[in-house]
């Protein structure tokens, strides 16, 4: 038998390049996919980009086949007799409902219609792919037990589309087994899923977790554990500042305060030097003695030393690149200095 020659090297290169190519830092609105989540923080911290997550490019190419096995569902579904549209024939785009003044929205897998039963009642078409433990579970449970944020979006897509069912159709990625199930609307869920995401756009301060426990098994592998139960800062960007508010009156529009303008996504996940944190993202290990409009004072309960985050004290960049513990304390400002 000859010599096993791998080429690690090139499998490394190709996930590299495809992870170099991702938008780490937040899409501009509240997913309808997220909004069934069982956490309002974990919500409100997506919708302010308080995290930068990376995926690794192993994970971004799973992805990336979720999204051609749409194409290849469609193509079952024509082949079985149903009529599928996967795109808005308006608009030549993916159907798509925005809400809460567009910073609500979501992407629908497509429309369809001819589905046994109910042959003249067009429906929302979900497409999920999972693992064998992923589908095994919804195979039992259904969709609404099993995979709440799935059920949630679809209600939504529902509400919006003015669709009285959805064929959700789950695929095992280990063996191509399809569990289909048709889901009734269910309007009082639909509202409260958009009353959550108005609460969750709405509020200027981190809403309630799901858990005190940071053990939690739910708040274990959240992405946002660090920021929630522990003492790390979130990413600097326009939307953990306390000048830039989520308007209500126009198209996803973010506005500046301090400034007085429009922030375009770039702005937003730049951030200019007069950033200063939402106190209550700093409220695990600081306390608020005094605010103005242009810097806030706290006292660093690690250390008992007072600091400010402002012209004139620590920039926001710095506070989140350093141990909360030395903030403030008289050797880091020496260093500083």
């Amino acid at each position: 038998m000859g010599q096993v020659v791998r080429a690690d090297h090139l499998r490394d290169a190709i996930d590299d390049a495809i992870a170099a190519k991702q938008n780490a830092r937040g899409r501009a609105h509240l997913g309808a996919s997220l909004i069934g989540h069982a956490c309002e923080r974990h919500l409100w911290y997506v919708f302010r980009h308080c995290e930068t997550t990376e995926h690794s490019g192993r994970l971004l190419r799973l992805f990336e086949r979720g999204q051609r096995e749409e194409a290849e569902m469609n193509a079952w579904l024509r082949a079985a007799g149903l009529a599928v549209w996967d795109v808005d024939e308006d608009t030549g785009q993916q159907w798509r409902i925005e809400d809460v003044a567009g910073h609500f929205g979501g992407s629908l897998d497509g429309v369809l219609m001819g589905v046994p039963g109910y042959e003249d009642q067009p429906m929302v078409s979900e497409q999920k792919t999972h693992n064998e433990k992923s589908w095994t579970d919804v195979d039992r449970k259904g969709v609404k037990e099993s995979k709440p944020q799935h059920y949630s979006q679809m209600q939504v897509y529902m509400l919006h589309m003015q669709l009285r069912h959805a064929l959700y159709q789950a695929i095992n990625k280990n063996n191509d087994q399809l569990y289909l199930e048709i889901v009734p609307y269910d309007q009082a869920h639909a509202e409260s899923m958009l009353r959550r995401a108005h609460d969750v756009i709405a509020s200027d301060r981190p809403l309630m977790r799901l858990s005190d426990n940071p053990s939690w098994y739910e708040c274990k592998w959240c992405d946002h554990h660090s920021i929630c139960h522990l003492d790390k800062v979130p990413a600097v960007s326009c939307r953990t500042c306390v000048d830039a508010t989520p308007r209500m009156d126009g198209d996803g529009l973010w506005w500046c305060e301090k400034h007085d303008r429009a922030l375009s996504l770039e702005d937003q996940r730049v951030a200019c030097q007069a950033h200063r944190y939402i106190p209550p993202l700093l409220e695990s290990w600081a306390t608020v003695e005094s605010a103005d409009d242009t810097v806030v004072t706290y006292i660093n309960n690690k250390n008992g030393h007072t600091f400010s985050n402002g012209p004139g004290g620590y920039a926001s960049c710095e506070l989140a690149a350093a141990d909360p513990a030395v903030i403030g304390a008289p050797a880091t400002d020496q260093l500083r200095a």
